[in-house]
């Protein structure tokens, strides 16, 4: 199947992608008609969880940025949603916005205070600072509720059953992944690549590198944080287990197996975790045995993920058919 790739050429391969995502939009307008009330729930929560995936690779995929506990801002997000609805200071919409720039405020507070270090101290700094976010929640009682959470969550009638919430849900994430798309491929977008890949010749020319990776860092928190809100709309609870590191290790293995330098390698690696918990989670509690296989197979075959992997294979065959044209022009 895979051979098959490697055969098309770069466009013809993007048309092919952005065939197969009208496709997958178009069975996914229909899904409450034919889908149960568990599965679309299932669907809905792979929504939400593309989108976290995704805001992750902001940072990391195309900043070069190894956040290690990226779930501060998705759990920031829904607790700031869920205590606006909770204590009915905020109408939904208006609660909804604001939630999303919370969590990029904690993002440029952390972020302004890690970006200033680099490499495994950068991460491990990150790691730090969500894991003190994540005790202050779970010991703010008063506030959050500390280990129990916020639960029985109210939202407008009109959000109460599952096809409205999936349609919600599904509108926003793929507004968000557009906005996403024309920020990577903006001139900003390419300049933080390029810091990426050579940081050192970026700054002799005069690009700010900390401030690149700072506004990267704050736009992955805004939309993690969006992705918290869909949640409290799919769940109407939350708790502290939302901003554990585990949370934050379990969306990195998602971008890391669909390809961190690919746009789609995190919501691909979203739709395999969450398919893999819902399988193996029927038959044995160790799912994450299975997971945790799966991908020490990939980091020594496949270390760029598996959509990384298509794209390298695309990019060698327009290479060759370059070097063919070329060929039978001087030929001619």
């Amino acid at each position: 199947m895979l051979n098959v790739f490697s055969k098309l050429t770069k466009g013809q391969f993007f048309s092919f992608k952005l065939l197969i995502i009208g496709i997958v939009v178009l069975i996914l307008l229909f899904a409450p008609s034919y889908l149960s009330r568990y599965y679309l729930y299932l669907v809905t929560l792979i929504l939400v969880t593309v989108l976290f995936a995704t805001s992750l690779n902001i940072p990391l995929g195309y900043g070069g940025l190894l956040v290690l506990h990226q779930a501060t801002f998705y759990g920031v997000g829904a607790y700031a949603f869920a205590i606006f609805l909770k204590q009915g200071t905020l109408p939904i919409l208006p609660a909804s916005l604001i939630a999303p720039l919370i969590a990029a405020a904690f993002a440029c507070f952390i972020g302004w205070i890690c970006v200033r270090l680099r490499g495994l101290y950068f991460s491990f700094l990150t790691l730090a600072m969500g894991q003190l976010v994540w005790a202050i929640i779970y010991r703010w009682y008063n506030f959050t509720g500390g280990d129990d959470g916020i639960h029985a969550i109210p939202v407008p009638d009109f959000l109460r059953s599952g096809s409205s919430v999936f349609y919600t849900t599904l509108i926003v994430v793929l507004i968000s992944l557009l906005l996403i798309y024309i920020i990577v491929k903006s001139p900003y977008g390419l300049t933080l690549q390029a810091v990426r890949d050579n940081p050192q010749r970026c700054e002799s020319v005069g690009i700010n590198i900390r401030n690149h990776r700072l506004i990267a860092f704050v736009m992955g928190g805004f939309f993690a944080g969006v992705a918290g809100v869909l949640f409290v709309l799919l769940e109407r609870s939350v708790a502290p287990p939302m901003l554990f590191w585990t949370k934050s290790v379990e969306v990195l293995i998602m971008v890391l197996l669909g390809g961190m330098f690919t746009f789609l390698g995190p919501a691909f690696g979203a739709v395999v975790v969450i398919g893999m918990m819902t399988f193996f989670g029927i038959f044995t509690e160790y799912w994450l045995l299975f997971l945790g296989s799966i991908k020490i197979l990939l980091l020594l075959f496949l270390p760029q993920g598996v959509l990384g992997y298509i794209e390298e294979m695309m990019a060698k065959s327009a290479k060759k058919i370059e070097k063919g044209e070329e060929r039978g022009y001087a030929q001619g």
